[in-house]
């Protein structure tokens, strides 16, 4: 995965988006020291599949921690210390191509299950726990996709409303008509580029063009660690 991407320009409306405000921003070649490094670890799990939960990967978790790149930039706009707590490699291609709809990212991975208050419902996914928190721990939470391939208008961008991180817990009956009356912005990419997200933020995607592949692998940072006996599955 060697390559360079060319740098942003000063006119690139991606630079013109505010994290607070906005709910997401771009940082250009951000994850092009890491991409062979990335390559080497993910080799060890199954490509072409549409969504790849990852944990138990030592060298991962040196990868995206904040000592390298990703991580560090993380821990900056955070203004606090924090940890990948969740890992997805997302990889569209023609044997495995979907579209996502409208909807806000809700549910944390997590060792085992437990009886919390606020926390519910639970999901197994690939056999990892999954669970809806209390929205506020979704709230500080921040979401990476690393591009490991370009991503234009026809290679399924991801779409975002800006702002919506800002709305709380939309109810799903109201999510369509929000869409429908606000600006909808394609967060384009090329190799090594990193979007950075409130986890909250409204998106979706669509399927990409036949003959295209686009791989994202997807970490969620979270500050802190769950209340007891929670525990992040980490990565």
């Amino acid at each position: 995965m060697n390559g360079s991407a060319p740098p942003a320009e000063a006119g690139d409306e991606r630079l013109q988006l505010r994290l607070d405000r906005d709910g997401a921003c771009f940082h250009g070649g951000l994850a092009l020291p890491i991409l062979d490094a990335l390559a080497g670890v993910l080799a060890k799990w199954p490509d072409g599949r549409a969504g790849t939960r990852i944990a138990g990967g030592a060298g991962l978790a040196r990868l995206l921690g904040p000592e390298a790149p990703v991580g560090a930039r993380l821990a900056e706009l955070a203004g606090l210390p924090v940890r990948p707590v969740k890992a997805v490699l997302f990889d569209k291609n023609d044997r495995a191509d979907w579209s996502l709809g409208w909807h806000q990212d809700r549910t944390i991975a997590v060792r085992a299950e437990a009886d919390l208050p606020g926390f519910g419902p639970w999901t197994v996914k690939q056999g990892i726990c999954h669970v809806e928190p209390p929205f506020a721990l979704s709230e500080g939470m921040l979401t990476v996709r690393i591009h490991l391939d370009p991503v234009d208008a026809g290679n399924a961008p991801l779409l975002i409303v800006p702002g919506s991180h800002r709305l709380g817990r939309i109810a799903v009956a109201d999510v369509d008509a929000i869409v429908a009356r606000a600006p909808v912005f394609s967060c384009l990419a090329d190799t090594g580029d990193v979007w950075i997200y409130r986890t909250p933020i409204l998106h979706a995607s669509h399927a990409a063009r036949p003959g295209r592949r686009r791989r994202v692998l997807q970490v969620d940072y979270a500050a802190g660690d769950l209340p007891a006996p929670l525990e992040w599955l980490g990565i």
